[in-house]
């Protein structure tokens, strides 16, 4: 009987397990399907010689440094194989989108965390190669953050009441995102990457000229304070530099750029520019995966980067609900 019950016993533990890892393979590969079958937002403009700037950084520039006429049969192999590549010259934290490392800005000759902006820059091979503020530079941008909780907040559409781009002097307030969110039935979590629609997205192309004026309608301070209040890590929208630009305030001293000292130097808080942000808010798509993956330079001050936004098909929203 012990025997009977022993071999009983094992039988029934090899099927559980053999169960439990056909039911493990089985999530596994429907998380892979779920994932493969996403929709995919690119937000993300191309980006060449053409492309607006801001005057600050080095203009953009890519030229064949090798062309496949040049290569074809340099290698004795009847000219079967030729390759080509490029050289490109611009400014690392300024693409199309492009993000700031959190060392990018300082306040007052300091970093965020207190780290001293000056020695930090001090070795030009990078931002902390001097050994101090190393953390700070886009090569330490959180693994974590690379796939994150993405909230698009399109106050152009709930302002305006159509998809037409605020006005160039639009301060975007706590008071705006508050009623955007509410709006789009979303709430803002801590640790959040979270984009805001101005509209502007369509002058990158259509008008730079605009794009770049000094005039254009973006986040102010206290849109800033609301986003640090809600603990959010990553914040990005479209336009040329996050926030409204003339980037000058006077209260309650004179600053220039205060958004990006405050989220940056004072909070830690990621800023992404330039996205392309049209298509999803044309979808109504405000909540999804944010994809961000920076180039891993070491001592980088940023990164232009293909940011894209994964999202339920609407067929999978009327099968969950099933």
């Amino acid at each position: 009987m012990f025997r009977l019950k022993r071999y009983t016993f094992l039988v029934l533990f090899l099927f559980h397990s053999s169960f439990s890892y056909a039911s493990e393979q089985d999530n596994d590969s429907h998380w892979v399907d779920s994932v493969s079958s996403a929709r995919t937002f690119d937000l993300s403009h191309t980006w060449d010689e053409n492309s607006p700037i801001a005057s600050v950084n080095p203009p953009f520039s890519m030229t064949l440094n090798a062309t496949h006429e040049e290569t074809r049969g340099i290698f004795g192999d009847g000219d079967q194989l030729s390759y080509t590549s490029e050289v490109m010259n611009w400014s690392g934290q300024h693409g199309a989108p492009s993000i700031d490392a959190i060392g990018h800005i300082g306040r007052d000759g300091l970093l965020h965390g207190g780290v001293d902006a000056a020695a930090a820059t001090r070795d030009l091979r990078g931002l902390g190669r001097s050994g101090v503020g190393e953390e700070l530079a886009i090569d330490h941008f959180p693994k974590e953050l690379l796939t994150n909780r993405g909230i698009l907040l399109d106050v152009a559409s709930v302002i305006n009441g159509n998809d037409q781009p605020l006005p160039a002097d639009f301060e975007i307030t706590a008071a705006h995102l508050k009623k955007t969110a509410k709006a789009h039935k979303i709430d803002i979590k801590p640790g959040d990457t979270v984009f805001i629609r101005t509209g502007w997205g369509k002058y990158f192309k259509e008008n730079p000229q605009l794009y770049l004026a000094e005039q254009a309608a973006g986040v102010g301070v206290s849109g800033a304070q609301y986003l640090i209040d809600k603990g959010v890590r990553v914040v990005g929208n479209d336009t040329l530099a996050f926030e409204n630009r003339p980037a000058v305030v006077f209260e309650p001293r004179f600053q220039l750029f205060p958004v990006h000292m405050m989220l940056l130097a004072d909070n830690g808080i990621y800023i992404i520019e330039n996205l392309s942000l049209d298509e999803i808010a044309s979808e109504k798509v405000y909540e999804f995966a944010a994809v961000v993956p920076p180039l891993k330079v070491r001592g980088g001050t940023g990164s232009a980067i293909r940011v894209f936004a994964l999202a339920k098909r609407k067929h999978q929203n009327n099968e969950d609900s099933d």
